[in-house]
């Protein structure tokens, strides 16, 4: 592996180094959301305003909030599951050349997918997923048996995810941040990631859920198993929850 990566990418991605985006440039922008014809099945979620969520404190959540890999193996019901995607991805406002959501992006481009891996959850059948925001629905992909060990494997055998009742995985679209900052809008990938994942440590906390984030795994095999290129779109950051254990 040659040295230097990262401080050259941080330099050469300098504001003084950049070439005009081709949102400057007048170019179209991408879509909003992927646009994916793959699904088995669309599953329309409860409504955010439906959910009735009971009101839980911000400074607990952050007191309590850490990275727990045991959980108990009772499922997650669709709406403690549909909240966590509310508050992970959900969107507060459709502008049509925008999204505000409830986690914050650079330009409110939100280059990232959300991808599920369901093994434990009411109401759906175990296998993979991926949450489209503007329709408020899951599209079921894949639902073999062998997918949570293939996901666990492609992470260098962590068990929390068999363990868990839902893995949440990431993808990022590099285009849809770069074509408003350029070669600089890797670097806003990262922080949008880091911004999703702690949205998913504190509403967690609100539904007795622990969770534990991963950004260790093999690129190429767990880019394979989303069907994904790993250049248009490849996987950014992993997240397993579930119920917690009793003390």
């Amino acid at each position: 592996m040659k040295k230097n990566i990262g401080p050259r990418f941080i330099k050469e991605t300098y504001l003084k180094n950049l070439s005009p985006s081709d949102q400057v440039k007048g170019v179209k922008q991408p879509p909003l959301v992927k646009e994916d014809v793959s699904a088995k099945e669309t599953i329309s979620l409860p409504q955010p305003k439906d959910l009735n969520m009971e009101n839980f404190d911000l400074i607990t959540a952050i007191e309590q909030r850490r990275s727990i890999r045991k959980y108990h193996p009772s499922p997650l019901s669709l709406k403690e599951l549909t909240f966590l995607l509310w508050a992970t991805q959900g969107i507060k406002r459709d502008l049509g050349q925008a999204t505000f959501r409830t986690v914050p992006s650079a330009g409110a481009r939100h280059a990232l997918e959300t991808y599920l891996l369901i093994n434990r959850v009411k109401s759906l059948t175990s296998g993979l997923y991926r949450y489209e925001p503007l329709k408020h629905a899951l599209l079921q992909l894949k639902s073999h048996d062998s997918l949570a060990d293939q996901i666990t494997k492609a992470c260098g055998g962590q068990e929390m995810i068999v363990r868990s009742a839902v893995t949440f995985i990431w993808t990022a679209i590099p285009y849809r941040m770069n074509w408003r900052y350029g070669e600089r809008g890797y670097r806003y990938l990262f922080l949008d990631a880091g911004h999703v994942g702690q949205n998913l440590y504190l509403a967690s906390e609100a539904i007795g859920c622990g969770v534990c984030a991963i950004a260790a795994y093999f690129d190429e095999e767990i880019n394979s198993i989303l069907d994904i290129d790993g250049e248009e779109e490849l996987v950014i950051y992993l997240a397993t929850v579930g119920k917690k254990e009793s003390d």
